[in-house]
């Protein structure tokens, strides 16, 4: 069930966007703020809240890495995974988050701090690797520089 005022956030986007299924990845993104996830509850209510059939929705949600499908920690890690970052030591990056935080792609931290997904790309081909956290971009990582950072999300 979408509570009102969730329902009065998604009208906003509805509005802006001109019209209701224009508005269904604003929509999810309102959900998620609330929710920390879109549900499949959440999709189904979505659904008829837009004029939209459920995996109409669906298919949107899962073509979008950052509408979250399944519960994630407090913080999500996005590894991008790009040519470029490859080259540029995407693997060594990956290699040591996963040591230092105990989890690989798709997990959460035992904590519930951290989950960590991989990305295509964050656009700083230019300072790769890199990685965005809650949306915050970090660049030119090396370990050093990662714990630097982890250790602001305490």
């Amino acid at each position: 069930m979408l509570s009102d005022e969730i329902r009065r956030e998604i009208e906003e986007k509805i509005r802006t966007s001109g019209t209701r299924q224009g508005a269904c990845i604003e929509a999810m993104i309102v959900v998620q703020k609330h929710r920390g996830w879109v549900s499949n509850e959440n999709i189904q209510d979505l659904a008829q809240f837009l004029d939209m059939a459920p995996d109409e929705l669906d298919g949107v949600a899962t073509f979008y890495n950052e509408i979250y499908r399944k519960p994630v920690g407090r913080h999500v890690i996005l590894l991008c995974d790009s040519v470029v970052c490859w080259i540029m030591g995407h693997d060594g990056i990956r290699d040591y988050l996963t040591r230092r935080l105990n989890i690989t792609f798709g997990e959460t931290t035992t904590d519930g701090r951290f989950t960590m997904l991989p990305v295509q790309c964050l656009g700083a081909c230019d300072h790769g690797p890199a990685m965005t956290i809650d949306g915050e971009l970090y660049y030119d990582l090396d370990s050093k520089r990662i714990d630097a950072i982890l250790a602001q999300y305490t």
